[in-house]
């Protein structure tokens, strides 16, 4: 939590004052009440938000961050800081190393911005509504001999249950806001924390602690508790992260959090222990062992639901329920509510969910936790899309920089889309062997890219009588082709 809180105290400075790490300046609550030029003129859908990204830099670093992240929207194809520079070209003014020294060299902390744009996603949830925060992680392939953090991991998007794929590369742990937009009846899954999970015999080599993945996530989650004391979250995971541990978080902050995920069918389950009568010796700390959750399955009655099933539709299931106290030896016992899902249609496996929570109601437990899919489309965007493994980053602050950055930039794009359709309707970029009726990021990602490049060309007035040469058909066709995801 010092990492989360090191900058605030930034804000509380005069604005009067020169503070280079505040190009925006401040009154003395820490109001907006002006910024300093910028070497781009941005849209004003993206304006503010942009511009709320600057308490993290210094003001040279962060007018070449903004031609980086401007760069980066309108990049195609690899995403390197080379390719960037070549599409921003003419406004990234400067010695091009001084671009790549933003992510190896410069000052500045990327959990300042991981706030900021937390903040600015919570703003589209309302206050009395649970937060959905979907966890997992994924692995982007890297290639080198001497590339920070680098090891051989499990790639589970191209594995199958016969045949399992590993990488080299980087495995990194990622918590998203799941945000449903009103443009939209599907759910996105926007990133706002990253962690990078080191192999266990790398760590063992250079003598530090070894980390798993719950235990990276277990820290995120505090993070994300510590900067929204007043806000309930409900956090998310696979069979990866159905551990005890995140369990035993979750019920120590019960009030704040709430841990869905899959279950075990053979869980150890106790039933809560007994009142103490006698005063000597130590107390129990479980009662009675009660039976599995596969054991109760396969003698009980299930109870047909209706509930939200992943790609935003509606699904009939039979369920099965239970609670008890989840025990592990040496830490305790967490109470849950465990619930059996089983497709009423056969099209899906039957699964075993729990929560920290034995409150909910089980059709309200299978909703949630399918409202986890997001992620997975998060990060094949994020690869197709903006380039998530195309980075050549070795020494270890742009490793650490340069991956947590690209995933927040599809949250950028997100709201800066959102922000846009206030005042406009969606363009959906549809085929004629592929139609849609809704948007989907990769028309976010075009429209977001026709704001810019509107921007940076038709605001001159040398590029606007270049362009009259060209007909109408061919300038919308050129449009059409800098702005749609390659």
């Amino acid at each position: 939590s010092t990492f989360a809180i090191f900058w605030m105290p930034l804000m509380e400075r005069n604005a009067s004052k020169t503070n280079r790490l505040l190009p925006m300046k401040t009154d003395v609550q820490g109001q907006y009440i002006g910024k300093e030029s910028a070497m781009l003129l941005l849209p004003s859908a993206a304006e503010p938000l942009i511009m709320s990204f600057s308490i993290a830099f210094t003001e040279p670093t962060f007018q070449r961050g903004v031609c980086l992240l401007v760069g980066a929207i309108l990049t195609r194809g690899r995403h390197t800081v080379t390719a960037v520079l070549r599409t921003v070209g003419q406004w990234a003014p400067g010695h091009h190393t001084a671009y790549h020294r933003v992510f190896s060299r410069a000052v500045w902390s990327p959990w300042p911005l991981g706030k900021t744009l937390a903040t600015a996603i919570l703003r589209w949830i309302p206050a009395d509504e649970p937060v959905l925060v979907p966890m997992d992680d994924t692995t982007a392939q890297h290639r080198g001999v001497h590339v920070y953090g680098k090891g051989c991991h499990h790639d589970a998007v191209r594995s199958s249950h016969s045949h399992i794929v590993w990488r080299w590369g980087h495995r990194w742990v990622v918590l998203a806001v799941s945000v449903a937009f009103p443009f939209i009846h599907r759910r996105w899954a926007l990133p706002v924390l990253a962690a990078l999970y080191r192999p266990e015999e790398l760590n063992r080599a250079e003598g530090r602690r070894h980390k798993t993945a719950p235990y990276l996530a277990r820290q995120l989650m505090a993070v994300l508790m510590h900067w929204f004391p007043r806000r309930k979250f409900v956090f998310l995971g696979d069979g990866g992260y159905a551990s005890h541990e995140l369990a035993r978080f979750c019920s120590r902050h019960r009030r704040h959090a709430t841990l869905v995920s899959r279950f075990y069918p053979d869980a150890n389950l106790y039933a809560p222990a007994p009142q103490r009568k006698n005063p000597v010796g130590r107390p129990r700390t479980k009662g009675r062992k009660l039976p599995q959750p596969q054991d109760i399955v396969k003698r009980s009655t299930s109870i047909p639901a209706t509930v939200s099933w992943y790609g935003g539709g509606q699904r009939h299931v039979k369920l099965v329920s239970g609670t008890g106290g989840w025990y592990k030896g040496g830490d305790g016992i967490v109470p849950i509510r465990w619930v059996f899902v089983r497709d009423a249609t056969g099209t899906h496996r039957d699964d075993y969910l729990y929560t920290t929570d034995p409150t909910l109601k089980p059709a309200q437990i299978v909703s949630w936790f399918t409202a986890r899919w997001p992620i997975e489309t998060t990060f094949q965007e994020v690869r197709a899309h903006l380039g998530f493994e195309t980075t050549r980053q070795h020494v270890k602050p742009s490793v650490l920089r340069t991956a947590p950055a690209l995933l927040g930039l599809f949250s950028v794009v997100c709201l800066i889309f959102a922000e846009h359709l206030r005042h406009h309707r969606p363009v959906v970029y549809s085929t004629n062997w592929y139609a849609k009726t809704e948007p989907t990021f990769s028309d976010a990602l075009a429209t977001v890219r026709r704001l810019f490049w509107t921007q940076l060309f038709l605001t001159d007035p040398t590029h606007v009588k270049t362009l009259k040469i060209f007909p109408l058909l061919l300038r919308k066709t050129l449009l059409d082709f800098l702005c749609t995801a390659a």
